[in-house]
């Protein structure tokens, strides 16, 4: 096995608005060498105070070190990215310093539209290797601040970040209202596109979850190898939803996972404003996202 300081590895972060998730990569193998993920809830609380948390900033911390411990990786090292939650806080600077600081590990903002892109990268790269067409299709990432939307046809991709997630909308004032206003938008977006006969693909925790319930699987038993290219009809969502309705708080955390039994109903409804919206029966589901991306684009870079 290569080094941790070969020029072959890279270790790549996501920092999201509720998911923590990291990656050890070989570029060259184009392999994973040890992967952590975890629920932090960065944006708990960002739309009452308008700024990260202490609490949530410890959470953050707290991840950063257990990651480092189970896996192993130099934090100075890391490629790390974070998207929505810090995009919009009012004390994004205080933060990233503090978990520099803390960890030694150094984040990068970056925007909707490069956070599509390396979410694309990942996404074209996931399609090659489970041999799926790859040439039309509709991408949705579901996160916990924002949602992007990616058309990629003819060669050419058509980026939108949306600034409606998982957390956001829970947190929402008026949630049936927010919706609507998602809805008009992705509509505006797709209104110029042929979107008939292009694949819709899902990312994300609660695309990946319901793929895993649909298994059988659940938070503790998830395995991304049997998820990846699963199929969900929106009856299937419907049905799942249905069910995770009826459970206790406990069982639903069993379930779908601790800290995100408060999030996964709004997840289901903005996935299903999506199958709406593109008029699709049925979705394709891969864990890929963007941390995949970032790792790759780090080895494109070396």
């Amino acid at each position: 096995m290569l080094s941790e300081n070969s020029q072959n590895i890279v270790t790549s972060i996501d920092l999201g608005s509720n998911s923590f998730r990291v990656l050890k990569f070989d570029c060259k193998l184009k392999k994973s060498l040890g992967e952590f993920e975890t629920t932090v809830g960065t944006a708990d609380g960002l739309s009452i105070t308008g700024g990260i948390t202490p609490e949530a900033s410890k959470r953050v911390i707290s991840a950063i070190k257990k990651s480092i411990e189970i896996i192993g990786y130099d934090p100075q090292k890391a490629v790390a990215v974070t998207t929505q939650a810090l995009r919009i806080a009012n004390n994004s600077d205080e933060i990233l310093k503090l978990i520099k600081k803390e960890t030694g590990v150094e984040f990068t903002i970056i925007d909707g539209q490069e956070e599509g892109m390396l979410t694309l990268l990942a996404m074209q790269n996931a399609l090659k290797r489970e041999n799926f067409k790859d040439d039309d299709f509709v991408l949705v990432d579901i996160g916990g601040g924002s949602t992007e939307l990616i058309i990629f046809q003819d060669g050419k991709n058509y980026i939108q970040s949306f600034p409606f997630g998982i957390v956001t909308l829970t947190q929402s004032t008026n949630q049936k209202k927010d919706l609507a206003t998602f809805k008009v938008l992705i509509e505006k977006f797709i209104n110029d596109f042929d979107l008939k006969d292009s694949i819709f693909i899902s990312t994300a925790g609660t695309p990946t979850i319901i793929a895993a319930l649909k298994h059988g699987l659940n938070s503790r038993t998830y395995d991304k190898n049997i998820i990846n290219g699963t199929t969900l009809s929106l009856q299937e969502v419907f049905d799942i939803q249905k069910r995770l309705n009826s459970l206790t708080t406990d069982e639903l955390v069993d379930e779908v996972g601790m800290g995100r039994e408060d999030f996964i109903n709004t997840g289901i409804l903005i996935y299903e404003l999506f199958y709406e919206t593109l008029d699709k029966d049925i979705s394709v589901v891969f864990d890929d996202g963007l941390r995949e991306g970032v790792a790759l684009n780090a080895c494109s870079i070396e």
